[in-house]
């Protein structure tokens, strides 16, 4: 069984927090939520909630969030008044759904929108935003598995490297490369070191590499 980032009573939190800076983003400051959610991943406070820190998860609300999210990203702090609303939107639903699913899975925020992107979940609103969330758990895990052809090909396109650069760049012979992409190697179950490499050519984690492992 997995053992999870953080203990499960700071989920709620966690859902709201992520719920109201969506919404706040959107909904309030009128950025558009791909936009933002990007913003979001690269600021690093992605990775804050993935560790469960207290001062993210917890400690500010979503407003608060949302406006570091913003500055991380060079930009000015928006003149807007803190807005929480009880009336909840697509957008609240999104990072609530999102923030459950990370912490239920294990996987990365930047994983989980590799395979499904920020407007395919807000998306499933109509469906989905008054069924129980292992519904919304159930759906993403089997859209997961689906897209879990090979982690590496899509960083590696992202990235805009062919598997030859990619090769040089990490000191990785092009043929292990390609095993790993055709599913013919098991990535799981290579060298950390390997793993190491081609992360820090691709400017992931080490872990994004790896294939999809089912949250139990």
């Amino acid at each position: 069984m997995r053992t999870f980032a953080y203990d499960e009573e700071y989920v709620t939190l966690a859902q709201r927090v992520m719920g109201d800076m969506l919404d706040y983003a959107v909904n309030t400051l009128n950025y558009e939520l791909q936009n933002f959610y990007r913003m979001f991943l690269i600021s690093g406070i992605a990775r804050q909630f993935e560790i469960g820190n207290p001062a993210y998860v917890a400690g500010r609300n979503g407003c608060e969030v949302a406006k570091e999210v913003i500055v991380l990203s060079g930009l000015d702090m928006p003149e807007a008044e803190d807005l929480m609303y009880l009336d909840k939107s697509p957008e609240y639903w999104t990072g609530w759904a999102l923030a459950y699913y990370q912490w239920k899975s294990g996987q990365s925020f930047r994983q989980i929108d590799h395979a499904v992107s920020i407007d395919t979940v807000c998306a499933m609103y109509d469906s989905l935003h008054e069924a129980d969330i292992e519904k919304f758990v159930y759906i993403m895990n089997e859209k997961l598995e689906q897209q879990d052809v090979s982690r590496l090909r899509r960083l590696r396109t992202y990235a805009k490297l062919s598997q030859r650069q990619l090769a040089e760049a990490a000191d990785v012979p092009v043929r292990q490369i390609q095993l790993f992409e055709q599913g013919e190697r098991d990535i799981n179950k290579t060298q950390g070191m390997t793993l190491l490499k081609l992360s820090r050519v691709l400017k992931c984690r080490p872990e994004e590499l790896l294939a999809y492992v089912d949250c139990l």
